[in-house]
């Protein structure tokens, strides 16, 4: 098994801004997954999950590539076995993790990697960088929601190109749907997902989990059920509220307020 000197074919980094970066270290086999890799991907969201010290977690790839799916030499180990438990299925820890993802997207996404990138929050991608559905060219049925969720984020027309005839979406054109949120240069791609993550870690840390929470569950929903339940949590959070808490806003919007704009 290739890696890196520490062996690890996933590896976890953190740092003490809040930082922590979980990276497919594969490079040699453009970060291919196998049934370990994909387990240690699992434990490793659910780790990060519960550790207090991380607030955003960015995942990359080694080398010249994100992730180019699923080792097919151990294709039926994979897929007869499936990833039938959550506790050892990567895109459910991901979903399940409270904590802003940003996906690095360095290089090729493909299949189970097109499946990861989708289950991030964000995404910065390099120039030339590429999302493709192998799905159907190699007879493999998704269970990793790209059949779901890629026709709710770029629209079904486009969705069915990319999966049925299995067309690379570019990390230019996926910008313009709104897949994407930057496109930067390959050797930047790190330093915007930092920034990114930056500008996170600048706001309350309890409303932004409370937030992601509640945009991704609603987006799961009609508008009617959404609005429902921004509501609902809305009065939640705020019968949850002291009055030193409430004093608290109000002294930050006034040292806010107070400050001279900057240039």
């Amino acid at each position: 098994m290739e890696g890196s000197s520490s062996g690890k074919l996933i590896v976890v980094t953190r740092e003490p801004d809040g930082i922590a970066t979980v990276t497919f270290n594969r490079p040699k086999s453009l970060n291919s997954l196998t049934r370990p890799m994909m387990v240690d991907l699992a434990k490793a969201f659910k780790a990060l999950a519960k550790d207090n010290s991380v607030r955003v977690i960015i995942l990359s790839g080694a080398g010249r590539a994100f992730c180019s799916g699923v080792d097919l030499t151990a294709a039926q180990d994979v897929f007869k076995g499936d990833v039938k438990d959550p506790e050892t299925d990567p895109v459910v820890q991901m979903e399940q993790c409270p904590k802003p993802i940003i996906g690095a997207i360095n290089g090729l996404a493909i299949t189970a990697g097109f499946e990861i990138a989708l289950a991030c929050d964000m995404l910065v991608a390099a120039k030339g960088a590429a999302f493709v559905d192998t799905h159907a060219r190699f007879g493999i049925f998704p269970s990793w929601g790209l059949s779901q969720k890629l026709a709710r984020f770029i629209g079904p027309n486009k969705a069915r190109e990319v999966s049925l005839a299995a067309m690379p979406l570019s990390a230019e054109e996926a910008e313009k749907l709104g897949f994407v949120n930057y496109v930067v240069d390959q050797n930047e791609v790190l330093n915007k997902a930092r920034q990114l993550a930056g500008a996170i870690m600048k706001n309350s840390q309890d409303l932004v989990l409370k937030y992601k929470s509640v945009i991704n569950d609603g987006y799961k929903l009609d508008l009617r059920q959404g609005l429902a339940m921004e509501k609902e949590r809305g009065h939640e959070y705020y019968d949850g509220m002291t009055p030193e808490q409430f004093k608290k806003m109000q002294e930050f919007i006034a040292r806010r307020s107070s400050k001279k704009p900057s240039s």
